[in-house]
């Protein structure tokens, strides 16, 4: 599921971002159509993570050193890549970037996260990846002390309260005119929380292959109906406020759809090994494959201002593309191998025997 995502995410970026699908006929532009939903590969990415994490964090509860374990793998897991992108955006300047280079306003607020909240610093957002990886932070800051500290049911419950109140701070933004696909944590929560709750009903009396199938259901009927009501009325309710509602609850089924593919006579459509590599490497291809497309903009408009622009030439996009996309994934593998891998080697040396009993499902 993490190397569909990621492709998602990939094929976005290289075809429908900054693009004007009218701009195109034909194949073009059905490709470009088609290619054009992949921004939700972070929405699906947030379920994977509430699900993982709050699983884990289940399961672990009750075992001796529960943060200290938990912090540490994450730790391990994820700021040596994401600093080490910090220290390239810094050292090539407005190459890394579309526009001006990068303010050490930004790199700082991003170093502790707050990546998605730079505006209401006055700080402009510079490299936009980075606010889904601030939103997954503050998860992790905050959601262990919940599971640690109440109840599974009580986990479950304040997972829904989450996923409502998020879903009501876009209705909210929207009724006061501002932007309800704004970035803010507090109005994304609801993915996360949405596979967090998946999570405790899997631990629970619904922890059956019906059960899932049921639970996997009512979320494609639920996201259905919201979609539904708009069509009904011939307008985006609450401006589209609950289109990303729906789209989470879309990525929460897909999940069980995964989990009940993957434990049946059909889990090799979930375990492809193009998947899976995808999967592997998605973290560091998440963090440099908008890096690479921006260098290369950036150099072509420099060094080659009269070649034709990707934007409205199918063909051009598609060079680009298969360029840029072949060297964000080579640079994700050798990361991953050569860069990532110790850490991850580090962390499991790092804990002892008995305290290290949850497997390598962490990697999440």
């Amino acid at each position: 599921m993490r190397g569909v995502a990621i492709l998602m995410v990939l094929f976005y970026h290289g075809f429908a971002s900054r693009q004007n699908i009218d701009a195109f006929s034909g194949f073009p532009k059905l490709f470009v159509w088609l290619v054009s939903p992949g921004w939700t590969g972070v929405n699906l990415f947030f379920a994977l993570s509430g699900f993982l994490i709050t699983g884990i964090l289940l399961d672990s509860k009750h075992r001796p050193e529960y943060y200290r374990r938990f912090y540490l793998r994450r730790a391990l897991r994820i700021l040596p890549a994401y600093y080490a992108l910090l220290m390239l955006l810094a050292l090539l300047g407005s190459y890394g970037l579309q526009g001006d280079r990068v303010s050490f306003a930004f790199l700082g607020l991003s170093a502790i996260y707050l990546a998605n909240v730079t505006v209401l610093f006055g700080v402009p957002m510079k490299f936009g990846i980075l606010w889904s990886l601030a939103v997954e932070e503050h998860f992790y800051l905050i959601w262990p002390a919940v599971v640690r500290n109440v109840s599974r049911r009580m986990v479950g419950i304040a997972a829904i309260v989450i996923a409502v109140a998020s879903t009501l701070a876009r209705v909210m933004a929207a009724l006061r005119g501002q932007d309800v696909f704004a970035h803010y944590t507090w109005l994304v929560a609801d993915g996360l929380a949405l596979g967090s709750l998946l999570a405790v009903l899997m631990r629970g009396p619904r922890g059956t292959r019906k059960g899932l199938q049921i639970v996997s259901l009512a979320a494609v009927l639920m996201s259905v109906g919201l979609i539904l009501i708009d069509a009904a009325i011939r307008r985006p309710m609450a401006g589209g406020a609950l289109h990303i509602t729906s789209v989470n609850l879309l990525c929460m089924a897909a999940v069980g759809g995964a989990l009940l593919l993957g434990t049946s006579a059909w889990n090799f459509l979930v375990r492809h090994r193009t998947l899976t590599f995808f999967g592997e490497i998605s973290y560091g291809l998440y963090l440099l494959h908008m890096l690479v497309f921006n260098l290369f903009d950036n150099l072509q408009h420099q060094f080659f201002p009269l070649a034709p622009s990707f934007k409205g030439d199918f063909g051009v996009m598609t060079v680009r593309f298969v360029f840029c996309g072949s060297t964000a994934i080579f640079l994700a593998f050798m990361s991953r191998r050569y860069f990532e891998e110790p850490f991850l080697r580090l962390k499991d040396r790092s804990l002892s025997p008995k305290s290290d009993a949850v497997g390598e499902a962490t990697a999440a």
